[in-house]
């Protein structure tokens, strides 16, 4: 299927296209600005664990009140998240791309510097646009991702004067930026 388009006085054409390789994904996907999800818990022995999403989904449920994160497969942190009793999710604010990668980062300490604070051992990091205290609902397969649904126990918005941090195309951004 083939269309004309115009858009900013440019006329083009688009054509469907059997191009659906991951790398094709991936640049087609990344047009499309996301939040930053920082979750963070601590696992049965105490210990830590954080983890930095740009697939977390608000409002999949209102009753019972739903968010939802995509997660690879292959994610070693995952594992040790989900049994947390609490996950905390941090909706990065403007200027917290750093932390993105910190909490991102393999092999070293993700919480190194940072400020966080605790709510039924859900961690959640100041400065945050956004926070939510969840536990986990349900997981479910979806390609090479599982879908995992957590429910939404407490929150504090701060929006009203912190601006969230976007991801895209590859990276990070606030939202004044354009």
């Amino acid at each position: 299927m083939t269309t004309a388009l115009q858009a900013n006085d440019v006329d083009t054409t688009a054509q469907l296209s059997h191009d659906i390789s991951p790398l094709s994904l991936r640049s087609a996907f990344g047009q499309f600005p996301s939040g930053v999800a920082a979750l963070a818990g601590y696992t049965d022995d105490g210990t830590p664990q954080a983890m930095v999403a740009s697939s977390f989904t608000v409002g999949v449920s209102l009753d019972p009140p739903l968010v939802s994160v995509a997660v690879q497969y292959t994610s070693a942190t995952w594992p040790l998240l989900r049994d947390a009793h609490r996950i905390g999710i941090s909706i990065l604010g403007e200027g917290q791309g750093t932390i993105a990668r910190q909490m991102a980062a393999k092999g070293t300490d993700r919480f190194a510097h940072l400020e966080t604070q605790t709510s039924n051992d859900a961690i959640l990091v100041a400065d945050a646009a956004l926070w939510l205290e969840t536990s986990v609902y349900g997981e479910f397969p979806a390609g090479d991702h599982l879908v995992a649904l957590l429910e939404v126990h407490n929150l504090a918005d701060f929006t009203n004067i912190i601006e969230p941090l976007v991801f895209h195309k590859s990276q990070f951004r606030n939202i004044r930026d354009h």
